[in-house]
């Protein structure tokens, strides 16, 4: 579960009658969606081995499944930057929307606490969708450092939360350097590329709306968050700036490329609450094809 309390969860405005109608028809047709998108991504996962690498209907599914989330949260995706065909990419954590947000530009794999794997419907998903789930124990450390290793140099893309829990998304809490330790053990993985990215969301000007609102964090309930979300957001912003990509050979040891990291992640988040969101809007439509 999220550890972050720093702050108490947003107050919202009552939702309009309408509002909640649209929330609830939202919330439905993402929901079977979802189901329906799941049981496509499955039989693609399994007929991959069988058929072959040309088997890739999967990965775009997974990818317009992305897009009509943030559709149904009311939410223009912006991207700024092209990510990396192959490394690591490590972002600032401000919701369970971020998993939509970043899939919804290519395929990449995501690096999360084991907990997540039995949160019920999300875990599934995690599961299925090929999650790597890393355990908080020093035992395991050595193990879980080489399957990420493995998986990048595998040309995967993996996507790390180094602050360790998501937050109200106006901030960008210190980056925890455990997780950078996969760059530098034995120089293996010192030339892959890894990527600094910062997510950003905003309402839309004059909804009145808070700036926290697409944040989550201590224990504010996913489903209600959820519907509170699509019950209230209408022209919202999902902005993603992919920044330029460094190497661990770059730096001297795990925790300077942490910092380099946290500080372009937190740069990039305060670059956008000054330029807004008037940004054209663009969807890298590079190959799913790892």
């Amino acid at each position: 579960m999220n550890t972050w309390n720093a702050e108490g969860p947003p107050v919202l405005p009552p939702a309009t009658l309408a509002g909640r109608m649209i929330g609830v028809l939202r919330l439905g047709t993402f929901m079977l969606l979802t189901v329906i998108c799941l049981g496509i991504f499955v039989t693609g996962r399994y007929l991959r081995p069988l058929l072959g690498r040309w088997v890739t209907y999967h990965f775009l599914t997974a990818r317009l499944w992305s897009r009509a989330g943030l559709w149904f949260l009311g939410l223009r995706h912006v991207v700024r930057g092209t990510p990396i065909s192959g490394g690591a990419l490590v972002a600032n954590h401000c919701s369970w929307a971020d998993i939509l947000t970043l899939r919804a530009v290519r395929l990449m794999y995501f690096v999360s606490k084991a907990e997540v794997r039995d949160w019920p419907g999300v875990g599934l998903i995690t599961i299925v969708t090929g999650t790597i789930f890393i355990e908080r124990r020093r035992t395991q450390a050595k193990q879980q450092e080489q399957i990420l290793r493995e998986r990048m140099g595998a040309d995967q893309v993996l996507t790390f939360f180094p602050e360790g829990t998501s937050s109200d998304g106006l901030r960008v809490l210190p980056f925890k350097s455990s997780l950078f330790s996969a760059f530098f053990l034995d120089h293996h993985g010192a030339d892959l590329a890894i990527q600094p990215v910062t997510i950003r969301y905003a309402p839309a000007p004059g909804s009145g709306l808070p700036a926290n609102l697409y944040g989550w964090w201590g224990d504010m309930g996913l489903g209600g968050h959820v519907l509170a979300v699509m019950s209230r957001s209408f022209g919202g912003t999902a902005e993603i700036t992919f920044h330029s990509p460094v190497k661990a050979a770059d730096f001297s040891d795990r925790k300077a490329l942490a910092t380099h990291c946290e500080t372009v992640v937190r740069g990039g988040l305060i670059a956008g609450e000054n330029t807004g969101p008037e940004l054209s809007s663009r969807l890298d439509n590079g190959a799913d094809s790892v």
